[in-house]
């Protein structure tokens, strides 16, 4: 399993590419919007969502047959980053599953500022 080029595919919402990445029963699940998706319907919801992305895959960790992934999103039009952590279990080396955990990127919320604790993990802001 190729997951450079499963996540490049992702951020170029290439569906044609997309699907060869999973088996045929496959599913997809995003957590944080309860949400369950066959392939074609991930597929479609990935490559029909608005706008132009691109993103940088920041950590993989392989535990046998289940991949784990975070990867920075980000809109080349709108301020708009996101975080995601993926957990691709597979078969065959290919997906069979993904359970996905999207958040927005932004500040710490004024409350955690105002007590002055904690310092940015990165110099950027998001």
């Amino acid at each position: 399993m190729n997951i450079d080029a499963f996540w490049r595919a992702v951020l170029k919402q290439d569906a044609s590419l997309l699907e060869t990445f999973f088996v045929p029963e496959g599913h997809v699940n995003w957590h944080c919007t309860n949400e369950h998706f066959s392939v074609s319907e991930f597929i479609r919801a990935n490559c029909e969502y608005p706008g132009r992305w691109d993103g940088e895959l920041e950590r993989v960790e392989r535990l046998g047959d289940l991949l784990i992934t975070v990867v920075h999103v980000h809109s080349l039009e709108q301020p708009l980053s996101f975080h995601v952590a993926s957990f691709i279990q597979l078969k065959d080396d290919l997906i069979f599953s993904i359970d996905e955990y999207w958040s927005d990127d932004g500040p710490a919320p004024q409350w955690r500022r105002d007590k002055h604790i904690g310092v940015p993990i990165c110099p950027q802001t998001h």
